[in-house]
């Protein structure tokens, strides 16, 4: 975490957790959540609902580098498994479309997360969908759609071999939230 959130926490320890506003999708990218993007649904769609007319649902992408790595400088799970991004003393709350994390596989064989962090291949799992997932040192996460040729050749050469599970399941088994947003707002009032 960068010193001068650190500094902002010990300053006003009380700012109240923002919910809803920002999204990773399941590319690795973020988005900006304004009311009008919240309005048209929530960020992630599951299995069974309709497809969207529009991605209006997942609000603005998010395109300023500098604003970029100081999201990933700043990216962390609470006790319950909910993503967010330290923004100063508030704490912003993540909308996953998939996982906390989306790999990028490179060429020489490294694995890196969405925010640039090396991880270290535990396992390796294929969903229902034919989505493939890795388990690192870091935790669970997507491999990035464009990536999937890396991805072929590491579990045709046995160096990978997918565990079947079921997309659904990630979320308990991985102990991680993919709507911090839902929960939030089931919540009786004052909590």
């Amino acid at each position: 975490m960068d010193d001068i959130v650190k500094a902002a926490l010990a300053k006003w320890p009380n700012v109240p957790h923002c919910y809803g506003w920002l999204g990773l999708d399941a590319r690795g990218n973020w988005y900006m959540r304004d009311d009008r993007a919240q309005a048209a649904g929530p960020f992630a769609r599951g299995q069974d609902d309709p497809p969207p007319a529009n991605s209006a649902h997942k609000g603005s992408l998010l395109r300023h580098d500098k604003l970029i790595d100081f999201i990933h400088r700043n990216y962390a799970a609470d006790a319950e498994g909910r993503w967010f991004f330290q923004n100063g003393p508030q704490r912003v709350y993540v909308e996953l479309e998939a996982t906390p994390h989306i790999w990028r596989l490179q060429p020489d064989g490294r694995v890196l997360a969405h925010t640039g962090q090396q991880v270290q291949v535990e396992g390796s799992l294929l969903d229902e969908a034919g989505h493939l997932y890795l388990v690192t040192d870091l935790g669970v996460g997507l491999v990035h759609s464009a990536d999937m040729t890396l991805a072929a050749d590491a579990v045709e050469s046995g160096q990978w071999a997918p565990e079947s599970v079921q997309a659904r399941d990630l979320p308990q088994r991985f102990g991680f939230v993919r709507s911090p947003e839902a929960g939030h707002a089931a919540q009786p009032a004052g909590h």
